[in-house]
């Protein structure tokens, strides 16, 4: 059974009570200032028959899906005129059922892409279980489900609800919609409307210089981080948590130096926080609270001889914001360096992979329960016993599955197609096709497009760290809404200059990028950033916008004048915009410079302001008032980051509808958990030049009945991948599984273990011992590396026991 998150019980008596405050709201909010030419709708109240033998009112349909019963009645009991339409659900498995506009070139409004359109209808209601449902007809591909935008509140007296589309996408002619009812009860509804809101904006003045304008600006702040960081999590309060541990220095953890700072924008200080055991290459995630969950770190590092290899930790502790420490929680139930940690839609975590305290791989699941806040015994734990890898990128999917979407760290990709996805109520893993070069996706980056609604999947770049070959561009995007989800090629990845130690030049071919940061930006794009052509050595200076939208890059953008390879981390901020830190080449060195990105949209003129937000304690399926200075044409959510590794599997956008009484804007918040899960969140709003506003932090979630109320119903499930090929078999209980201590890429027998010769040099470096050698010295490695033990690369012909 499919795990499904569901919005609470409780929120039925609340709306009950709220009901008529809100329709009375919504009655004195329609958008009649900005609202475009008159209702483009046919027969909004229903009041024309259809044709001879027409079960339904003319350009009306019946529509929905799923296993529910129902009935769909044309009314005496009409806000206007004499008929209305009344659908009814009296039993209910799964699915909605809806009075749709008609699918056809007669009854759906043509729509203009770019544009947006204020939908409204009267309505009369017993069962919060309604949305607003919006279907488009791409000119190539033909209708298709849209989005879900509203859900309007239980009201026993005829109410109007109203809500503003997003812009409407390109290739899209017409559009059609209705009120689905996805839940046991009934609705009544007439005189819907489709109106075009009104004039294009004028367009923005540069206030910056016209190449800050067209491709932002980076800068170096002259604070230097203060620990070598490895994770960098942005707390609720808007400063930075930067976890070091070690920092990859085998001399702080021979003497026990565990370090974190904690970064305040508003002044550009550092602060130096006390850690207690090694975080090293932990994983982490914010709890729904705006605690930081960190599991796992490092044990111990790989012996100097390469026999044993990284031992992960199963300590795990949460940093508190407002005091700035470290609490520890119970142990999980083995180590795990190197481990997911994906946040689900009730508040819990879920963790993968990694290695274990004797450094093989993890193959055990552990989840830590919000309510009791500690890591569950591995006996309540679904487990597959199947091994993930390292850092696996666990998306959390619309109805509460895991998209595993091919992006890891260090290796091959897991055994099939390299992507899959995982139902925990089921125990199945499902492969999904289409991933390119699956075992090239080492230290890709995978997000969630936005908007989360879209449920769009886009990985960028990825190597392999064992062959080392050049890192390559392929961008990958799968429509997790498909019945049967696939990966397509994307674009791709613009290319810009490499710097393989004698100076930079423009890449060539098929060079791409791994280690490289993607980062949600407010106005609905995609920030690339940083990256390498070959595992920890020779940056890539090069950065660019991938449009959603369009599934475009806008290539040229400005470059982070420092290297961000290895251990590099690149994040929004509360004011829109990007931070950079971080770099760990092969050759054992870390730069603590920090760069900023100030994009675009930020040199367009004044900044839009969200004057007021009535509540900052949000509940889903609510309706959120806030106050704006000037008109926006959209809201969203950002979660905050928690990165490390070029992964962020819980980075999301959700977008919040609006509802439009010039100023004043009543912001709809999705109903269903799985796509915004409880906690901590950054809303922007965002002009129609992409002028996002400073980020205002609210908190989404609900009271501890929501975690139990999987039975209840969700809009925006429209039975998406619920057509996948037959689920792989899962292994025996099993301990672990063997992996090799050159993991990580790094051949031990030389030097310290801070220092990563490559156990395969790039492809280019020839196979003696002058070009091996010319190539660690053009890379800045330590001068007479000692050789620990034998020479199997061949760097020592003189035997005198020190390389090269």
């Amino acid at each position: 059974m499919r795990l499904t998150i569901r919005r609470r019980a409780g929120r039925r008596a609340a709306l009950l009570a709220v009901g008529a405050m809100t329709a009375g709201l919504l009655l004195t909010a329609p958008q009649q200032a900005t609202a475009g030419p008159p209702n483009l709708l046919s027969n909004p109240g229903f009041e024309t028959a259809g044709a001879a033998g027409a079960d339904m009112p003319s350009c009306w349909s019946k529509s929905g899906w799923g296993d529910n019963d129902f009935t769909f009645a044309t009314v005496a009991d009409a806000h206007s005129g004499t008929k209305a339409m009344k659908v009814s659900l009296t039993r209910r498995v799964d699915g909605d059922r809806k009075a749709l506009v008609t699918e056809n070139t007669t009854c759906a409004p043509t729509v203009t892409p770019g544009r947006q359109y204020d939908l409204s209808a009267w309505y009369k209601s017993d069962t919060p279980d309604v949305s607003v449902t919006v279907f488009r007809r791409d000119t190539t591909a033909g209708w298709q489900y849209w989005t879900d935008l509203q859900n309007p509140p239980v009201s026993a007296a005829w109410a109007r609800t109203e809500v503003r589309t997003p812009a409407v996408p390109p290739n899209t002619d017409k559009i059609a919609w209705g009120l689905s009812v996805y839940g046991v009860g009934s609705l009544t509804s007439d005189d819907y409307a489709l109106e075009e809101v009104g004039a294009v904006p004028p367009q923005p003045a540069c206030s910056g210089t016209a190449e800050e304008c067209a491709k932002g600006k980076w800068e170096v702040i002259p604070a230097q981080n203060p620990v070598r960081s490895m994770h960098a999590v942005v707390l609720k309060n808007g400063k930075v948590l930067l976890i070091a541990g070690s920092g990859n220095d085998i001399s702080q953890f021979n003497a026990g130096t565990f370090t974190s700072a904690v970064y305040n924008p508003a002044n550009g200080s550092f602060k130096t926080i006390p850690t207690p055991v090694d975080m090293f290459c932990a994983g982490h995630v914010q709890l729904s609270d705006g605690r930081v969950l960190v599991m796992s770190g490092n044990k111990g590092y790989p012996s100097a001889d390469g026999t044993i290899g990284y031992q992960g930790l199963k300590d795990s502790y949460t940093f508190d914001p407002a005091t700035e420490t470290y609490t520890k929680t119970n142990d999980m139930n083995g180590g795990h360096w190197y481990p997911s940690a994906t946040v689900l839609g009730n508040g819990d975590v879920i963790s993968f992979g990694g290695l274990k305290e004797d450094s093989t791989g993890n193959v055990t699941a552990e989840k830590f329960s919000a309510a009791q806040n500690k890591w569950l015994p591995m006996n309540e734990v679904n487990q597959t016993w199947s091994y993930w890898g390292l850092y696996p990128s666990m998306i959390l999917m619309q109805d509460g599955r895991l998209f595993y979407s091919g992006s890891h760290t260090f290796g091959n990709g897991t055994p099939g197609t390299g992507a899959s996805i995982y139902d925990y109520g089921a125990n199945t893993i499902t492969d999904v096709p289409g991933l390119r070069n699956k075992d090239e996706r080492d230290e890709s980056a995978s997000v969630l497009l936005p908007p989360a609604q879209d449920q769009r999947v886009l990985t960028i770049g990825g190597g392999n760290n064992e062959r080392n070959p050049a890192a390559n561009r392929l961008t990958d995007i799968i429509d997790l809404k498909q019945p049967s989800p696939a990966y397509t090629a994307g674009p791709p990845i613009p290319q810009g200059l490499v710097d393989q130690g004698q100076g930079k030049r423009p890449q060539t071919g098929a060079e791409g990028k791994m280690f490289v940061s993607a980062v949600l930006l407010p106005d609905g794009k995609v920030l690339e950033t940083g990256g390498g052509l070959h595992d920890r050595a020779d940056p890539v200076f090069e950065a660019s916008f991938f449009d959603p939208t369009t599934n475009t890059y806008q290539a040229g953008l400005a470059t982070d004048p420092i290297p961000r390879t290895y251990h590099s981390a690149s994040f929004l901020m509360p004011d829109g915009r990007v931070m950079s830190v971080g770099d760990n080449p092969g050759n054992g060195t870390y730069n603590h410079s920090v760069s900023i990105y100030t994009p675009p949209y930020l040199f367009k003129g004044a900044r839009p302001q969200i004057a007021s937000v009535i509540d900052t304690q949000w509940v889903y399926g609510d309706t959120q008032r806030i106050t704006v200075n000037r008109p926006v044409v959209k809201a969203e959510l950002i979660r905050p980051a928690a990165v490390t590794h070029s992964s962020d599997p819980n980075q999301r956008f959700v977008d919040l509808p609006m509802t439009v009484d010039g100023n004043n804007i009543d912001l709809n918040v999705t109903s269903n958990p799985n796509l915004a899960p409880p906690g901590w969140y950054m809303l922007f709003a965002v002009d129609a030049n992409g002028v996002p506003s400073i980020a205002t932090w609210v908190h989404l979630g609900g009271p501890s009945a929501l975690a139990a109320a999987q039975d209840q119903p969700s809009a925006h499930e429209h039975a998406f991948a619920d057509k996948l090929g037959p689920a792989k078999k899962n292994p025996a209980k099993r301990d672990s599984v063997p992996v090799p201590p050159s993991v990580a890429g790094c051949d031990r027998h030389y030097g310290t273990v801070n220092v990563c010769v490559p156990t395969r040099f790039p492809a280019e470096v020839k196979e003696t011992t002058k070009a091996r050698c010319d190539w660690l010295a053009s890379h800045k490695y330590p001068k007479r590396l000692k050789v620990n033990g034998s020479d199997p690369l061949r760097l020592d012909p003189d035997r005198d026991g020190y390389a090269c």
